[in-house]
């Protein structure tokens, strides 16, 4: 199977909001990173998923290959959804690049751009404080107590 294969079962696993079957295509020691929630481990990036997952109502993924050398993977995709937070619409594009090892996802980094993010999912105060360090360091500090939060749900059995 191509390289790229791994990388479409992740990415249809998503659009079917089926978090197991995007965790079944990381690497035992995956790392995943992105301008939201930065650096995570394999069992954060899996966590991540399942609790953006577990809150959406109305997302909407879809994905396209770009390209394929060897281990490594390049990929853009789009997510739309209600940023549950504030209600408001957001479509993320996203570019997206990966390492394999073994058949699977070994290295995961999505980047965006933080500042149109924030404008759509903020609204007046992400269009004027969504480029500043400050804003992001606050908005990736409260994604992570989400995520330590849903983490320590799971663990008790409450999700």
């Amino acid at each position: 199977m191509a390289a790229t294969g791994v990388v479409d079962r992740f990415y249809e696993a998503f659009a079917r909001k089926d978090a197991v079957g995007m965790a079944a295509c990381y690497h035992p020691h995956a790392t995943f990173e992105d301008p939201a929630f930065g650096p995570l481990d394999r069992e954060g990036a899996c966590a991540m998923w399942a609790m953006l997952l577990s809150r959406s109502t109305d997302l909407a993924v879809n994905h396209q290959i770009l390209s394929e050398a060897g281990s490594k993977v390049s990929a853009r995709w789009e997510a739309r959804y209600t940023f549950t937070r504030t209600g408001r619409p957001v479509l993320n594009r996203i570019e997206a690049t990966f390492t394999l090892e073994d058949g699977l996802i070994r290295t995961h980094r999505d980047t965006f751009s933080f500042w149109a993010w924030a404008r759509q999912a903020f609204g007046p105060s992400g269009l004027l404080l969504g480029w500043t360090p400050w804003f992001r360091g606050k908005v990736r500090l409260e994604a992570l107590k989400g995520l330590e939060k849903f983490q320590r749900q799971v663990s008790a059995g409450s999700v």
